[in-house]
């Protein structure tokens, strides 16, 4: 016959069963404090790190790309004096920070125009190479670039904006002036012209400003009777 437990003995189980249950509610709510203060401490350090990554230097905005468009195009053109052909530079991002126009992650549409390069030397065409103003690791663009090497010029700004020739040879890293293209400079009756639809320009090359439409020809060479200088350009529709 199984003994009989007392009543205190009884008693005394009961009140530490009860301490036991305490214990263990009041180790979960601990528990649970600590998650909740670590997810009121966790959550401000995420939403800064968010923005920090929405904010950096390589992600420009609309706003801060407009902004970066306001002061006036640059009218000289910052580039090495170098041999031709002109290869479009390495790094497409500092050549362009070179012409101080930002990079952006998209086209822009407010200000949509298109015209044509023709750079000759000695009679022969330099080609202008695809991607001036791309940087196709980073998947982003100036507002002046080229797509292909047919000497088309692309401006395609988020804001009503003039370019410069001298922004575009900045970007292409080829210096220009009224007496250099690149390493070939003014001598021994070669000369540097340029002429916008046909017409010549004098002064500074790289002040000329781009419209639309506008077929620009650079020319380095004796000037020779009977040679021919582009003057149109088949745009072709939708351009």
């Amino acid at each position: 016959m199984a003994a009989r437990k007392s009543p205190r003995t009884t008693v005394k189980s009961s009140r530490d069963g009860r301490k036991a249950i305490a214990r263990a509610q009041s180790s979960r709510r601990s528990g649970w404090l600590w998650v909740a203060a670590g997810v009121v401490f966790v959550a401000p350090i995420v939403v800064m790190v968010m923005i920090s990554i929405m904010k950096s230097p390589g992600q420009r905005t609309p706003d801060t790309e407009s902004a970066s468009l306001q002061s006036p195009p640059a009218t000289i053109a910052v580039g090495a004096e170098t041999m031709p052909p002109w290869p479009a530079p390495a790094d497409a991002s500092a050549a362009v920070a070179a012409a101080g126009l930002p990079m952006m992650g998209s086209e822009g549409s407010v200000e949509h125009i298109h015209a044509h390069l023709d750079v000759l030397l000695d009679g022969q065409p330099v080609p202008v190479p695809a991607n001036l103003g791309v940087d196709t690791r980073r998947g982003t663009m100036s507002p002046l670039h080229t797509h292909d090497d047919t000497g088309l010029i692309h401006v395609e700004a988020p804001v009503k904006r003039r370019f410069s020739l001298g922004e575009l040879f900045s970007e292409w890293q080829v210096s220009l002036s009224a007496d250099n293209v690149g390493a070939l400079r003014a001598a021994n009756d070669k000369i540097v012209r340029v002429f916008v639809n046909g017409t010549p320009q004098a002064g500074n090359p790289a002040s000329i400003m781009l419209g639309d439409r506008d077929e620009i020809a650079v020319v380095y060479g004796v000037p020779r009777a009977g040679e021919i200088i582009p003057s149109a350009y088949d745009f072709g529709e939708g351009q």
